[in-house]
């Protein structure tokens, strides 16, 4: 590409374009956008210039330029995802600044080298005295070449059971999912008649992978995404979404047109225009784009008729249980059910560890236990996982009772979930009734892990300990999945680094185990799915008390009137999903005399606001709250302290200022609090004062808060802390001298941190401190001599930069091991 063909496109003005938005939009990525902006601007003048001699460079000279060109290609689609990316991904947000820094200083040395703007217009026509600068022009754009992908090495790792259940179920679904393409014929006979149908002659259309719960529909289709020939067809153009029973069709639609489109829908409802003069795509069928959208677990016609956009190059997979007419759907695939040898090797595999029965046992029992499972591949997954490890004669009598289930086909689903009911029932009651709670949560929503161990915790007299024991053995019987960042596995790890997911099946068969009781009598009560008001049969038996332990609601908006009245003295959880911009508490809330945990999780695209909350007056045992995507006013007029509070999470909340207040008094709000959580919370600048006075604080956690400044000064008077984690907070630019009076201190976590300049020299009084994590601290190019004095130090993660300078503290410390992180990080829990 010659410099004149470039520049005499549109890329430079495109890449200004979005560098003006970035400038609005981006607080961190402001600085970098305004400087590449003066960079561009100076320099496209000369290349007119240049472009107006019409004179040929030589190759070397044209090869610089060419390498210069494509930066500049680089930076607009760097530039082009800064201006997409959401607000609340913080992690990301970091990632695209620095790689916008990155792209600053090699714009910046570019300029700044030989090829400066007066050269470049004088090598056209002064042509003597300037191999030898252009040599070092290439020296210097080599370097810069060699320097742009620096990205650290090593490994830091986790441990403990969970960390290592979380890295079995990786291996087995990775296997499970090699495996269930690769099995026989039939399934890649499947997989490859929906390519043929989605890369077929049509230039759009939509179509459907069809089959009963638990036949590997979901599986196949993440196989199609992954496939080379259909990536390379779509050009990794391929959008998947889950939809599910209960969805928000309108942000759903949204969502969807917003990928396929390019462009931001602010201020568009549902059945409005779409605003087709703002696409970055051209719509006709010969310069069309193709672009795969696949929709999973759609329920019914209602939901799926207003996610199908009928655009050239738009092709639809729809992943269903349900046949859909053909007025709707161009083209179905059924899935077919392994076939007998496929289903005994998956089965083997789970049960025995490999793909076949071992030597000595019954193979006409293994072969039994396979015809029951029908050739369904999760029935066989879960089937097998609870038979791992047991003798024959346990394997007869599961037999026994799996024989007593009618045959599978599509319209009995109920016996499915019969057969998978013996895996449950052969649990021990702890480990039972914690697969039940799961139910509890919405259809293909993440579960915040930290919810769930301080649930079981508080519902069946366990430790965290042994929480986490149940946790792995539900996960290895494949009863739930654990997803996790590569940071989680550890003993600090926050437990919102690992999220649980459940197959919609398995959910069925807990809400259907948790309802054979009469609806007053059930530990569970239960809305399976999402609905606009409180279900009939609820309000048919207020006349009598219901004795659940746990009360799951999973609603739109709800306004006062909407709430009836329901006496709950039992209640010890109460979890309460919504998706509104408002949001009226319960009234019934008075009546939950021993309530001990209460999760708020808002699901819509904006920040709630609650009303109604002098019902926590009444909430006088809660001892664990979780509010996620609300927004919080005013703590300093809450009057009432709930004086058993332990635990407070707060997850991608609008704090409204109201953490800046001088009068927030949180002792006398939360006097016995423990735990205290934030997470992606916006709109505060520094920690109240007052919460260096909570004299049980064991654990303070601010992750992802772009808008925390300073932490305060008495941080030190938290004589109880063990573990402070001020993770991904970007403005943060030092730590207050008082953290050396830390003295119960054992872990810091100070990672992606980008604005922190130093480590206090009083960090070295911490002498119980055990570890640390400093990874991705780029401003931290010194350390302090005390840190020599650390003797309980064992574990430090950092980056390349400072770790010639912690080898010298290791060998200083003994014990000490010193790792260079792993960059690995992921937020993709964000868009369930």
């Amino acid at each position: 590409m010659a410099v004149t063909d470039f520049f005499a496109g549109e890329i430079t003005t495109e890449l200004i374009k979005h560098l003006l938005l970035i400038v609005k939009k981006s607080t961190l990525c402001r600085s970098s956008a305004e400087n590449l902006i003066d960079s561009i601007n100076g320099l496209l003048p000369i290349i007119q210039e240049i472009k107006q001699t019409g004179v040929e460079l030589p190759q070397i000279r044209q090869t610089q330029l060419d390498d210069f060109s494509k930066l500049l290609r680089d930076g607009y689609e760097l530039a082009g995802k800064v201006v997409n990316s959401g607000r609340w991904n913080m992690y990301r947000n970091l990632q695209l600044a620095r790689k916008m820094e990155r792209l600053e200083k090699r714009v910046a040395r570019f300029m700044q080298v030989t090829m400066q703007a007066h050269v470049l217009a004088d090598v056209h026509h002064v042509r003597f005295n300037m191999e030898q600068r252009f040599d070092v022009l290439e020296h210097r754009l080599k370097a810069i070449k060699i320097g742009v992908d620096d990205g650290s090495g090593g490994g830091g790792g986790g441990g403990g059971c969970l960390g290592e259940a979380v890295k079995r179920m990786e291996e087995d679904e990775k296997w499970f999912e090699d495996s269930f393409v690769n099995l026989g014929a039939g399934i890649e006979l499947g997989k490859r008649k929906v390519k043929e149908m989605l890369m077929g002659e049509q230039d759009r259309g939509v179509f459907e992978i069809c089959g009963i719960g638990g036949s590997g529909k979901t599986t196949l289709a993440k196989e199609i995404c992954k496939d080379d020939q259909v990536k390379s067809y779509f050009k990794d153009k391929i959008f998947f979404f889950t939809v599910s029973q209960s969805p928000n069709v309108e942000q759903l639609r949204k969502m969807i047109w917003e990928k396929i489109s390019g462009c931001n829908l602010h201020g568009y409802g549902y059945g409005e225009m779409l605003p087709q003069w703002n696409l970055q795509y051209q719509w006709n069928t010969k310069s069309a784009s193709p672009v795969l959208l696949i929709l999973d677990d759609v329920w019914s016609a209602s939901v799926l008729e207003p996610l199908i956009f009928k655009i050239p190059g738009c092709k639809i997979l729809v992943v269903s249980r349900i046949k859909f007419p053909p007025s709707i759907i161009d083209c179905i695939y059924d899935l077919e059910l392994l076939r007998e040898d496929e289903a005994m090797s998956l089965l083997c595999h789970f049960a025995f560890g490999h793909n076949s029965f071992p030597r000595g046992f019954s193979q006409k029992l293994v072969k039994e236990i396979v015809d029951e499972c029908e050739g369904l591949p999760l029935a066989l997954k879960v089937i097998g996982s609870s038979l791992k490890g047991k003798p024959e004669m346990f394997w007869i009598s599961a037999k026994n009772r799996l024989s007593r289930c009618q045959p599978v086909c599509e319209s009995h689903e109920l016996q499915l979930l019969e057969r998978m009911k013996l895996s449950v029932d052969c649990l021990p009651e702890k480990v039972r009734e914690c697969f039940l709670d799961l139910g509890a949560f919405p259809e293909d929503k993440r579960i915040p892990l930290d919810v769930l161990i301080n649930m079981w915790v508080e519902l069946h007299d366990i430790d965290e300990e042994e929480a986490f024991h149940i946790l792995v053995e539900l996960s290895d019987k494949n009863l739930l999945n654990l997803v996790k960042d590569a940071r989680a596995g550890d003993m600090y790890t926050s437990y919102y680094e690992i999220s649980v997911f459940q197959h919609d099946v398995l959910r069925d068969l807990a809400i259907q185990m948790s309802n054979r009781d009469d609806i007053n009598q059930r530990k569970r009560l239960v809305m399976p799915r999402r609905d606009i008001s409180f279900p009939r049969e609820w309000e048919r038996n207020v006349d009598e008390p219901f004795h659940a332990r746990v009360i799951s609601v999973h609603t739109d908006e709800m306004r006062e009137m909407d709430w009836f009245r329901m006496d709950c003295p039992k209640a010890e959880v109460l979890i309460l999903n919504f998706a509104s911009s408002e949001y009226f508490l319960p009234p019934f809330l008075e009546n939950m005399p021993k309530l001990r945990a209460l999760i708020i999780i808002n699901y819509s695209a904006g920040n709630a606001v609650l009303h109604n909350m002098s019902v926590f007056s009444h909430l006088t045992n809660l001892r664990s709250l979780w509010f996620e995507k609300i927004s919080i006013t005013h703590l300093s007029d809450s009057t009432n302290p709930l004086n058993n509070l332990r635990k407070i999470s707060l997850v991608l909340c609008d704090m409204k200022n109201s953490l800046d207040e001088s009068d927030v008094d949180l002792p006398g709000l939360f006097p016995q609090l423990s735990e205290f959580t934030m997470d992606h919370c916006i709109n505060f600048n520094k920690l109240p004062s007052s919460i260096c006075r909570l004299q049980k604080l064991n654990s303070l956690s601010i992750t992802n808060c772009d808008s925390l400044y300073e932490l305060p000064s008495d941080l030190g008077e938290l004589q109880t802390l063990q573990v402070l984690r001020i993770y991904a907070c970007p403005h943060l630019k030092r730590l207050p001298p008082g953290i050396g009076h830390l003295v119960k201190l054992k872990y810091l976590d100070i990672s992606q941190c980008v604005g922190l300049r130093c480590l206090p020299e009083a960090i070295g009084c911490c002498r119980n401190l055990e570890k640390i994590d400093m990874r991705e601290c780029p401003q931290i190019d010194s350390l302090p001599s005390a840190l020599s004095f650390l003797e309980s130090l064992r574990c430090v993660i950092c980056d390349d930069e400072v770790f010639c300078q912690w080898k010298d503290v290791e060998k200083a410390v003994p014990g000490l091991c010193v790792q260079v992180a792993e960059e690995c990080y992921t937020l993709d829990w964000l868009s369930q």
